[in-house]
């Protein structure tokens, strides 16, 4: 069976799909490898690299893009390259499914068996292919730097002949993959964190890394098969707004991480909320790609409102790419492991297997994924 992974196409993504270690345990299998020259420049891995652990190295990618059997990348395909695909060709990447319906819809049309990252399930099984949960763990701790590089002060307690410097105060709103990597970043660095989110389930993990947890009392909430916490109502967010707003107003360093499966993001922090921080607090909306969690984010920029300054950058696990590919890399080789017949050295592809019915989006010419099925109509 033959795999190919292409350079990326969008010019600010510095991650890729496969690091050299990955087509060295892909050959093992019984795979043929080929990647495009130039893959792994963006993150210091040279052809020979590739070549050395096992792969061809692909000039033109039009031409592999039409034998391959399993097409790995990081990215959603350009509606070229899904047009260059052959029939019945397995396809794994991110998709971006719930906004980018005519990729979706191309990939259907193309006969192409698209596995979408972004919908691997959260149950143990698939830990080991969980790409979304790789990345926000490296997403939570880049926050986190990005926070204290801005801060016009120390992360921690400092005892001097001058005097005592207080350790500086974060508060994190949504304690995800990426909110506990953030409060260990934070700690690790000698802040006092404080961390909220509607599970009161997760206090535990909170105080297990040095954190205090924030109760609201919400009433019923509860968590999506997925592992996010659901939506709140008007009147719960309006509550929970209240509490963010006093801790809000302490802080010297906001991490918003909040988000809703498949959905724009809930605004938590507002505009009001904003002019009685502190001159000087930084807040790092981590759910900018989906909406964002504070009123006055822009993506991919950094805004002062009264003197807050609010970062809005997307792709934050793209700015450790490295450390991002390799852990990608790894979700991809995973799954192609776990799927991978080693009699008939092949990839098993059964879409009414309990990981790929949630994650297998287009199918035999068809959208097979319900909820992205029901979008598209």
């Amino acid at each position: 069976m033959r795999i190919f992974s292409p350079t990326e196409t969008e010019s600010s993504e510095r991650r890729v799909a496969i690091v050299p270690a990955s087509v060295t345990k892909l050959t093992a299998l019984g795979a043929q490898v080929a990647v495009e020259a130039g893959i792994g420049a963006s993150v210091n891995f040279s052809d020979p690299e590739y070549r050395d652990a096992g792969a061809q190295i692909v000039a033109d990618r039009r031409p592999t893009l039409a034998s391959a059997d399993i097409v790995l990348r990081l990215r959603k395909p350009p509606l070229a390259d899904i047009a260059a695909l052959k029939r019945a060709c397995i396809h794994v990447s991110f998709l971006d499914p719930f906004t980018d319906v005519e990729t979706v819809r191309a990939l259907a049309a193309a006969g192409v068996s698209a596995i979408c990252m972004e919908m691997i399930p959260r149950s143990t099984i698939a830990q080991k292919m969980d790409a979304l949960s790789s990345q926000a763990s490296l997403a939570g701790y880049v926050a986190v730097l990005l926070g204290a590089n801005r801060l016009d002060r120390i992360f921690p307690m400092m005892m001097t002949p001058a005097g005592t410097i207080p350790p500086a105060k974060v508060f994190i709103i949504g304690v995800g993959v990426a909110g506990l990597q953030a409060i260990a970043t934070a700690k690790r660095l000698g802040a006092v964190v404080e961390a909220f989110d509607t599970r009161p389930g997760v206090e535990e993990q909170v105080k297990s890394l040095g954190g205090k947890f924030v109760k609201v009392d919400l009433g019923e909430i509860g968590q999506t098969a997925q592992g996010y916490a659901k939506e709140l109502t008007p009147e719960q967010l309006a509550k929970q707004r209240e509490v963010m707003e006093q801790r809000c107003a302490q802080a010297d360093l906001v991490i918003t991480t909040a988000q809703v499966f498949g959905r724009k993001a809930p605004v938590i922090i507002t505009k009001a909320m904003l002019e009685k921080m502190k001159p000087g607090t930084i807040v790092v909306d981590m759910a900018v790609e989906s909406g964002g969690n504070v009123e006055c984010s822009i993506p991919d920029e950094d805004i002062v409102v009264n003197g807050v300054k609010i970062i809005g950058w997307r792709n934050l696990a793209g700015r450790v790419p490295r450390a991002a590919s390799a852990m990608y890399s790894s979700n991809l080789t995973n799954l192609v492991d776990h799927f991978w017949d080693r009699t008939a050295k092949t990839f098993r592809l059964d879409p009414a297997n309990e990981i790929l019915r949630d994650c297998l989006v287009t199918h035999d010419g068809a959208i097979v994924n319900e909820r992205i099925r029901t979008l598209a109509l």
